[in-house]
Formats: C-alpha cells, structure tokens, sequence
C-alpha cells in the first residue's frame, strides 16, 4: 500500500455506541451556568461547544448532556421521583 493506515472498525464487547441513560450521572450546574447556558440557548441554539466556550472548564458533551437531562421526556419520570 502507500504507507498510509486504513482505520479499523472498532471493535468492543457492546453493540451500540449509545450510552443509556441509567449510566448517566447527573451534572451538577451553578445557578449561575445554568441560567448562561438557557440565555446562550436561546441565542444559539443547539451548538454545544459554543456555549460550552462561554463556561470556563465544561465540555460540550458535558452542556448537552445536561440540556438533555434537564428537558428530554425520558428524564421528566425521574426528576419527580428525586423531588
């Protein structure tokens, strides 16, 4: 070949690359980080690592995965259940 490598597959002992959400760990959230992260939403929408710039020490996978938590229909069950 020319030297240069193919990628591989990964190959893992699971089927899906998605995370469930029981594996999820809640992200604790500043009064004051949340309520940038809502403003930047409404500004930008869902462009993570944008708002995730704007938050000294979080990822973007860390500001989406909190939006999710805290608006998808699949947490609503069980934020009643912790309050």
């Amino acid at each position: 070949m020319d030297g240069r490598r193919r990628k591989q597959p990964k190959t893992s002992g699971c089927c899906s690359e998605e995370v469930s959400s029981i594996e999820w760990e809640f992200i604790n959230m500043s009064e004051q980080q949340e309520d940038l992260i809502y403003r930047m939403y409404k500004l930008v929408g869902d462009k993570w690592a944008l708002i995730a710039g704007r938050i000294p020490g979080r990822k973007a996978e860390e500001i989406e995965r909190f939006w999710i938590m805290r608006h998808g229909e699949g947490f609503a069950n069980r934020r009643r259940e912790l309050n």
